[in-house]
């Protein structure tokens, strides 16, 4: 399969998926990518979340599920069902950045659709710079 070439964002999640199982990134630096696409790209938004991403783990299916559904509700945008999908949510609990001493924050901060899903994550965990710009 062809690899895209880096100096394009990934503008889905779906795509976000596929560079990580090419081996092509990372998961964190290419979400971060994916992201900046999305803030920066008010009319594509809704495509950009719609299509199934291949699973790629426990977490990062979780993970992926969790940002399409914030990023739906906070845009007035459809969830798609496949955040719905068994193995999108962890039947333990995962806390970034592994400190228990953040355990606390994380779980008063965690945004719903990542909260539900047992991920603990900081309020700002999707922000990004383009975000104010969009």
């Amino acid at each position: 399969m062809a690899t895209e070439p880096l100096t394009r964002r990934p503008s889905s999640l779906r795509e976000v998926a596929r560079r990580v199982l090419d081996g092509v990134e990372r998961f964190d630096p290419v979400l971060r990518e994916f992201l900046d696409h999305f803030y920066a790209d008010a009319a594509d938004r809704q495509a950009c979340i719609a299509e199934r991403p291949a699973e790629l783990g426990k977490v990062e299916d979780a993970y992926l599920a969790a940002v399409a559904e914030h990023l739906a509700l906070s845009y007035a945008l459809s969830v798609p069902d496949w955040t719905e999908e068994p193995g999108r949510s962890l039947q333990r609990p995962f806390f970034a950045g592994g400190l228990d001493s953040l355990k606390a924050i994380l779980i008063v901060e965690s945004p719903t659709a990542f909260r539900r899903r047992l991920l603990f994550v900081s309020a700002d965990a999707l922000s990004r710079p383009r975000m104010d710009a969009a």
